[in-house]
C-alpha cells in the first residue's frame, strides 16, 4: 500500500467520525476541510469533495449541493465503517480507543 493510500484511508475515517459528532450528521466541505487540517492533513478543497464523492459511491454518506457548496449527511452504514463496526476498502479501519 502507498503512502499516499494510507493518507487517503485516514482522510476518510476523519470525515466519518467528524460527521459521527455533528448535530444532525451533517458537515459542508469548509468545516470538514478546516477539521482535517487540524488532525494534520493540509488538504485542498478539491481533495475534500472527492473524498465525499468516494465515501457516497460506497454508500457511506449522502451529498447535497447547496448553492455551490457540497453538504455531507453521514448514512448508517457510514456509521458503522466509522465506529468500526464493518469495513469497506479505501477507509481506514478505526482503532480500539
Amino acid at each position: 500500500m502507498s503512502y499516499q493510500s494510507v493518507l487517503h484511508e485516514d482522510q476518510r475515517l476523519v470525515i466519518l467520525r467528524t460527521l459521527v459528532e455533528m448535530n444532525g450528521y451533517q458537515a459542508n466541505e469548509s468545516i470538514l476541510q478546516t477539521i482535517l487540517d487540524s488532525y494534520g492533513h493540509n488538504i485542498s478543497r478539491d481533495l475534500v469533495i472527492s473524498h465525499l464523492q468516494f465515501l457516497q459511491e460506497l454508500g457511506l454518506v449522502r451529498l447535497e449541493d447547496i448553492n455551490g457548496i457540497q453538504v455531507a449527511t453521514l448514512l448508517g452504514r457510514g456509521e458503522d465503517v466509522a465506529a468500526g463496526r464493518t469495513s469497506v476498502s479505501g477507509v481506514k479501519r478505526p482503532r480500539a480507543r
